[in-house]
């Protein structure tokens, strides 16, 4: 799949330059591409932050339809740095062959933007995206009515939340974009992730119990100042139980582990809070623009099923009825190909960004907007 991949691109790279000025042909690596690159930094008006970001822009004096790639959970580049791949770069070079202008921004507080993204919430996200979106409408080389929006993970999300209160958003792509309310997605992903450790039946319904109670406490007292106290307290009430239960078995040697201290640190976070008491499905019916949906059946960390669905079913309460769904076989959450398939499997895979999904997205764009 690699080498097939690469010589595409490759000849679809000095197909492109032969016809062109070598001046108008920069490189990556020792590749030319038929697009410029530029670092940039763009002020946002309403934060107040200073982004850093890359722009790629085709080659070719006509207006282009653009898109602004939407990071996921974590402090990340603007190149979507995970697990050793550069995922957001992969997407933005593809695109950009495609005739389509791609900006990707470092998040708050990563590379050159500031803010702190520790002490920042999935709506400030949005903020960052309206920002990067509205930027892309002042540059000479974009064509203002056809600027959308690629989500990855809570990408998905935090673009769902921009483009309910922006309504020039052209159109929304999720890559395993999150499509859920909050606690239904922790309650399913850790569900998926205890599925999938190496542990026994009883060491999992364990983690089921308490994930559960942690995470309904959480909700409850999302707006409380108390939250940690109730959360310890919950917790050494589900232990006393516990304990009694290791007793009666005749465990040893137990093995089993959560980590409350690190929990309760997270769950009484500005992020945590904003991101267990979200809700897509208000936001979405004001969205009555074109999305497509993909998702990797085996991806651990946000349902395909379940989130998939929810892109299908939430905008058309709202009556947008394009919306296209499509489930890629053997995927991870990285759009990487997958034999195990845990989070452990991504650094080692050699493959790069779905091929595949690539394709679907660049055709998906040019037959609508282009």
């Amino acid at each position: 799949m690699l080498s097939k991949l690469v010589k595409t691109v490759i000849a679809g790279c000095f197909a492109a330059c032969a016809s062109l000025n070598a001046a108008n042909c920069q490189t990556t690596g020792n590749a030319p591409v038929p697009y410029k690159a530029d670092s940039i930094i763009f002020n946002g008006k309403q934060t107040g932050l200073h982004y850093g970001a890359t722009i790629t822009i085709p080659n070719g004096g006509r207006r282009h339809t653009a898109v602004v790639i939407v990071s996921g959970t974590g402090a990340q580049d603007r190149d979507g740095t995970m697990a050793g791949h550069k995922l957001f770069a992969d997407i933005a070079d593809y695109l950009t062959r495609k005739g389509i202008l791609v900006l990707r921004v470092d998040d708050r507080g990563v590379g050159k933007s500031d803010g702190n993204y520790a002490k920042s919430t999935t709506g400030d996200f949005a903020a960052d995206v309206l920002e990067a979106f509205h930027y892309l409408q002042t540059r000479p080389e974009v064509n203002p009515q056809h600027v959308g929006l690629i989500g990855h993970s809570e990408g998905g999300m935090s673009m769902a939340i921009a483009a309910s209160k922006e309504p020039k958003v052209a159109f929304l792509i999720s890559l395993a974009g999150l499509c859920m309310d909050g606690y239904d997605a922790l309650i399913t992903q850790n569900r998926d992730l205890v599925n999938a450790a190496p542990i026994s039946t009883d060491e999992k319904n364990r983690y089921y119990q308490i994930n559960e109670i942690m995470f309904k406490t959480a909700r409850q007292y999302a707006d409380s100042t108390n939250m940690d106290k109730v959360l310890n307290a919950r917790y050494a009430e589900w232990k006393k139980g516990d304990d009694e239960w290791v007793k009666a078995h005749n465990i040893q040697y137990d093995h089993f582990r959560f980590p409350i201290w690190s929990y309760v640190n997270q769950a009484t976070s500005p992020w945590y809070r904003f991101f267990i008491k979200y809700d897509p499905a208000p936001l979405l019916i004001k969205v009555n623009i074109p999305i497509l949906a993909m998702n990797g059946d085996k991806d651990l960390m946000v349902a395909c099923k379940e989130n998939l669905a929810n892109w299908k079913k939430l905008p058309a309460a709202g009556q947008d009825k394009d919306v296209t769904t499509i489930v890629l076989p053997g995927h991870n959450h990285l759009f990487l190909p997958c034999q195990t398939c845990t989070l452990q499997e991504y650094a080692s895979i050699k493959s790069p960004f779905s091929p595949e999904a690539l394709k679907i997205m660049g055709m998906w764009i040019s037959k609508r907007f282009q």
